[in-house]
C-alpha cells in the first residue's frame, strides 16, 4: 500500500467567526470537543497561535497553541477523518513552530495520549521528545498522557 499523496492545503489563522465549524471539528476528533465560545476567544487571544487548514472542501483541520515568556503549549491539534495521513496535521504543526518562532519561542511541549501511536510519530518526526508522564490524564482516567517538548525551535 502507498502511502496517500498530500492534500492541497491552505494553513491561515483562524478566525473567531468560524468557532462553531472549529468546535463541530474538534468535536469529531475528540468525542467531547471545545464550545464554540472557546474557540472565539482563543482565535482573539494575543498570546495564543490559532490556525485552521483548509481545502478544496472546506476545514480540514486546526492547530492550538499559547505562548507565554518563551515557551509554548500545542493545545490541540485535530484533522477531520478524511483528511488524515495526508499531511494535513505536519502542514498545521510547520506552520504554528514557524509562527512560534518568528514570536520569540524556544521551547514548545504537548501532552499525547500514550496510545495515539499516529500523534507520536508525528510529534516524534518532528524533534520532540518525551520527557514525562500523566498517570490516567485521558479517557476517565484509562489512558496516561506522554509529556513531549521541543527543546529548540532553530
Amino acid at each position: 500500500m502507498t502511502a496517500a499523496a498530500p492534500a492541497p492545503v491552505e494553513i491561515a489563522p483562524a478566525a473567531a467567526g468560524e468557532a462553531k465549524s472549529l468546535a463541530r471539528l474538534h468535536a469529531a476528533c475528540f468525542g467531547s470537543g471545545w464550545r464554540a465560545a472557546d474557540m472565539a476567544a482563543y482565535a482573539d487571544d494575543p498570546a495564543c497561535t490559532f490556525l485552521a487548514a483548509r481545502g478544496a472542501r472546506g476545514l480540514l483541520g486546526l492547530i492550538l497553541c499559547r505562548a507565554a515568556a518563551g515557551e509554548a503549549e500545542i493545545l490541540t491539534l485535530a484533522v477531520a477523518a478524511p483528511a488524515r495521513r495526508r499531511g494535513v496535521a505536519r502542514a498545521l504543526c510547520g506552520a504554528a513552530l514557524a509562527a512560534l518562532a518568528g514570536r520569540g519561542v524556544g521551547r514548545v511541549v504537548l501532552e499525547v495520549g500514550r496510545g495515539n501511536d499516529a500523534a507520536r510519530d508525528l510529534y516524534g518526526g518532528l524533534g520532540f521528545r518525551q520527557v514525562g508522564r500523566r498517570q490516567h490524564y485521558y479517557q476517565d482516567g484509562r489512558e496516561d498522557a506522554l509529556l513531549m517538548a521541543l527543546e529548540s525551535l532553530g
